[in-house]
């Protein structure tokens, strides 16, 4: 499942990647020597060129004419830059610039001293010093203090109130922790056997793990093979199967074949998604990169570093498994470029979706603390994303660690993650818009209609539009496993990464796999398919023992 309009990206025509020997010169102006970035002009900080959208119900912001290839504090593009394929690329988006450098990680983690310096420094091939961040960490388990109980909005507001940034709690073992499960019970992913020295949980925390995993799974899966077609496709598909509202998995039994011919099914995923033809779980990106990062938690515990993940996909990943923003961040290491440059040299593709569907581990083994899983996500997407696409990695990964901290509240995992990211960011509008509407209305097609008409003009795989209605679907349905799920897939866009996000977040508040209907999980019978090494044996891997897996890095000392 490819983030682009033809499954790849593609390459502008002779376009050729710098030498990390030339990167120097092609960094943009206002770049001082050593990589710091000179604070922009006043006049160019706070969403010149761009849009704000209006908050409140039935609002809708209007079209910007802003860049969304355009880096933090107005910085242009390096001359050469590619630009995404086809007519819907995203420089139509209309994005506004950011007040926030698009690095800065979540209150509480700073970036280390010269993080954002070039490449070439780094590069131990050519004889050169270890870069600056190689040595240096992020810190450690930064819980937050738990919110106020949400309240539902008044006319003209949105969401409920957020205070700036998170608290520290006092001291104390994880276990005494605010959103720290301390039942105990047996889990052979924990460090005794009957579930003794676990902070998490024990078994119950295991059982948790296992519906996330199979949550994910299951969105995904829903939403494959409607990935890439218009909203008006998906709905008519449903409605012409006796589908709509979406409660189950599409299927191609009893579809007019005049349906059929104007919005066919996603050629490479129906064989494998469809209904009629499901038979485990098939290999998908939104997959691939979860298994990836517990290979990463395992090889280099929670203190990795984002060298490590470049190391990682380059030993691990398949060049032909990797999309969009994420090709051009693996094709920028082989040309000798490092992190953070990998993000933001030749790649047009940097706000897309592609951190936030590498989110979920991040949350998952911080139950509970969303500071520490946003600050573990931001050093993943640094290395592919910049702007908005960091921040959804960072909103993501801190909404399901509080999802994973022992609540069933929606409402309160969502207004969690959105004390990690800057409150005037594109990405906070956006999600705060999608709550307000869905609040606000009860038929889901309203709300799905309000979003098209806010975001429509971003491309499909942007994060800012799919995070909004992420959002908008887990508020509509109150967390509730079958409606997440089913009105993520419903709203189009994204269809499949927000199906599997949906999924996990209402599995993990689910917490037990025996809670999710059987009509759902039945089918996938314990199986996940990836390329991915350590997971890829004949007949692939159970979800289950994921779980065990991914339970034990979370309680990794």
């Amino acid at each position: 499942s490819a983030h682009s309009p033809g499954g790849m990206a593609a390459d502008a025509p002779g376009e050729r990647p710098l030498p990390a020997r030339a990167l120097a010169s092609s960094l943009p102006p206002g770049t001082a020597s050593g990589g710091r970035q000179v604070p922009a002009p006043a006049g160019e900080v706070a969403g010149a060129g761009g849009h704000v959208p209006p908050e409140g119900p039935g609002a809708v912001p209007p079209r910007g004419g802003g860049d969304t290839s355009t880096p933090p504090h107005g910085h242009p593009v390096p001359a050469g830059t590619a630009t995404a394929p086809g007519p819907s690329a995203h420089s139509r988006t209309g994005t506004a610039r950011e007040a926030h450098d698009t690095t800065t990680p979540p209150h509480g983690h700073p970036v280390p001293a010269g993080a954002d310096a070039p490449g070439g420094p780094g590069n131990r091939e050519h004889g050169h010093a270890p870069p600056p961040w190689e040595g240096v960490r992020a810190p450690r388990r930064t819980t937050t203090a738990p919110l106020p109980e949400p309240t539902v909005p008044g006319p003209g507001q949105v969401g409920p109130p957020l205070p700036e940034q998170p608290q520290p709690h006092p001291g104390g073992p994880p276990g005494d922790r605010p959103g720290h499960r301390t039942d105990d019970g047996p889990d052979d992913g924990c460090a005794g056997a009957d579930g003794t020295g676990c902070a998490h949980g024990g078994a119950g925390y295991t059982a948790a793990l296992h519906a996330a995993w199979l949550g994910r799974a299951v969105g995904c899966l829903l939403g494959k093979p409607v990935e890439k077609l218009p909203l008006q496709g998906i709905r008519a598909i449903g409605r012409a199967t006796g589908n709509w509202p979406l409660t189950t998995w599409f299927t191609a039994r009893g579809l007019p074949a005049d349906v059929a011919r104007a919005h066919p099914f996603n050629r490479r995923s129906a064989p494998t998604s469809l209904a009629e033809n499901i038979d485990g779980m098939p290999e998908d990106d939104d997959l691939d990169y979860p298994l990836l990062n517990l290979l990463l938690l395992q090889r280099h515990g929670q203190d990795f570093h984002t060298t490590d993940v470049a190391r990682l996909w380059l030993d691990e990943l398949p060049a032909g498994r990797t999309f969009t923003a994420e090709r051009i961040a693996y094709r920028n290491l082989l040309s000798g470029v490092e992190p953070p440059l990998t993000a933001r040299v030749h790649n047009p593709f940097r706000e897309w979706i592609g951190a936030a569907i590498r989110a979920d581990v991040h949350g998952w083994t911080h139950p509970g603390d969303p500071g520490a899983a946003a600050a573990q996500a931001h050093r993943d997407a640094v290395l592919s994303h910049t702007a908005s696409g960091v921040h959804g990695a960072m909103f993501l990964a801190a909404v399901i660690a509080s999802a994973a901290g022992g609540g069933h509240d929606v409402h309160r995992a969502l207004a969690e993650g959105l004390r990690v990211v800057p409150p005037g960011s594109r990405l906070a509008r956006a999600v705060r818009f999608g709550v307000g509407q869905a609040r606000a209305e009860t038929c889901f097609d309203t709300v799905v209609d309000r979003l098209h008409t806010a975001y429509g003009h971003y491309h499909w795989v942007h994060t800012v539009p799919n995070a909004a209605l992420l959002a908008a679907a887990l508020t509509h349905a109150d967390g509730d496993f079958s409606g997440s799920i089913c009105r993520a897939v419903s709203g189009g866009w994204d269809t499949d990464s927000n199906g599997a996000t949906a999924g996990s977040i209402a599995g993990l508040l689910a917490r037990r796999p025996d809670a999710l209907p059987e009509r759902w999980t039945a089918p996938l019978k314990n199986r996940l398919a990836t390329s991915v090494a350590g997971f890829s044996g004949v007949g692939g891997v159970g979800f289950d023992t994921l779980a065990r897996l991914t339970h034990r890095e979370a309680c990794r000392p």
